[in-house]
């Protein structure tokens, strides 16, 4: 009898790690099957990645997020001014200058483990825009502002067609890593179209249509996110990426380019660079020198050049929920674009592709499994938050109630009133 219940108990508990960590087991059965069948799911492969899984499972993930998010709350993150640029500012030039440091250094140390030729991918890699899907799943998943993310999509990935070949231009133009300067190569006229093309069809177009389908038929939509528990798609189109990527990375040979102690070195300094990053993220999001200097609201007794600064730099100290986003954001490089900006500029037949991608390919699975270990930490943080914004909800949509009960019942007073002088008899 004993034993039977330890069995049951041993296979229920068997049974609900599976379930809890089912993100990380497929996403290792997806890359067993990149590398055994890597002509499936790869660009240009049996099933076009680049289309199918590169525009359809984006375009599935934006939809979902299009159906679920107010229109209104979207507009106003969208003039978010100040969480845009600490986000662009560290997703495109603080990560790429101390990615670019520390390269400058391992090169120098000619280690000849190391491949000059990984070290400008990992340049690369630092130089592009955020990621398109997963740091809004992320964001969404932690309890983060992710209407905000999603604006920082369009703005980021859309800068990133014009931002990252400048920047790749601007560390590799002269110095040790002249040899990997992209402009030595084939023509990047095709760049910019490709990245419009993606993001008006997989990010936008669908983002529209889920919007303009939640307010037209709210109560459809609702009950359609509901019923279908279409929240999980976002992490299974995310698996699908991973595996175009890893398909697409294994069918160049990119990891039999380098040398195993080569990769395993990219494998733990992407993980520690993400870390690190995240840390910076959260100290550019909140910084203490605001509280410091900004110790109170503005009053009658403050002078007025206080009170301009406390309105213009005081909001740079974003709450909980902003600083979640921007932790993710500036953190996380793309794959999905990424692999076009890169093979844009060096050409799809560079010798040297599979090494500019192996840092890349690796970075964005190894960001999703290090994000996920994060989303609840970040959860516990924000609880506070989550509960006083939950609160202030209850609140306003009790006082409007209110409003409309008190409303009604001084209406039917008033129409009582009007009845009863219509029924006097006149003096």
């Amino acid at each position: 009898m004993d034993v039977s219940l330890t069995k049951n108990s041993l296979l229920r508990f068997c049974w609900q790690l599976l379930l809890s960590q089912w993100f990380f087991i497929a996403l290792a059965v997806f890359i067993v099957l990149a590398h055994f069948f890597p002509n499936f799911a790869r660009h240009g492969g049996l099933i076009r990645g680049e289309y199918s899984i590169g525009y359809g499972a984006v375009a599935a993930i934006f939809l979902q997020s299009g159906l679920s998010m107010s229109t209104k709350k979207l507009c106003l993150n969208m003039g978010n001014w100040r969480a845009h640029i600490t986000i662009l500012t560290i997703s495109f030039l603080i990560t790429s200058s101390i990615v670019f440091g520390i390269c400058c250094g391992i090169e120098k140390a000619d280690d000849p483990n190391i491949d000059s030729w990984v070290l400008v991918g990992l340049i690369m890699t630092a130089s592009c825009p955020t990621t398109v899907a997963s740091n809004v799943i992320m964001t969404k998943k932690a309890g983060g502002n992710d209407l905000l993310c999603l604006c920082e999509v369009f703005i980021g990935n859309i800068l990133g067609a014009f931002v990252t070949p400048a920047i790749a231009q601007m560390y590799l133009k002269t110095g040790i890593f002249a040899f990997g300067n992209p402009a030595n190569g084939t023509s990047v006229s095709n760049l910019y179209r490709d990245v419009m093309k993606q993001i008006g069809l997989s990010v936008f177009v669908p983002l529209f249509v889920g919007q303009v389908l939640q307010n037209v038929f709210p109560r459809q939509v609702a009950w359609t996110l509901k019923t279908f528990r279409l929240g999980k798609i976002g992490s299974i189109c995310l698996l699908l990426i991973m595996f175009s990527s890893f398909s697409t990375a294994f069918y160049q040979k990119a990891f039999q380019s380098v040398s195993h102690a080569c990769i395993i070195f990219v494998v733990f300094f992407n993980i520690g660079i993400y870390l690190f990053f995240t840390l910076i993220c959260y100290f550019c999001a909140r910084p203490p020198f605001l509280l410091f200097f900004f110790r109170k609201d503005p009053d009658e007794s403050c002078s007025r050049v206080y009170k301009i600064l406390h309105q213009l730099l005081r909001p740079f100290y974003h709450s909980k929920k902003d600083c979640i986003c921007v932790m993710f954001c500036g953190a996380a490089k793309t794959a999905a674009l990424g692999v076009s900006l890169i093979s844009s500029q060096y050409g799809s037949d560079s010798p040297h592709l599979g090494k500019l991608l192996v840092p890349l390919v690796l970075y964005q699975s190894e960001q999703v499994i290090t994000a996920n270990f994060l989303v609840s930490i970040f959860n516990k943080w924000s609880e506070d938050e989550q509960e006083d914004q939950s609160a202030a909800a209850q609140d306003l949509e009790k006082a409007s109630s209110g409003c409309v009960e008190t409303f009604s019942i001084t209406e039917r007073q008033e129409d009582t009133i009007f009845i009863q002088q219509e029924r006097q008899p006149p003096l």
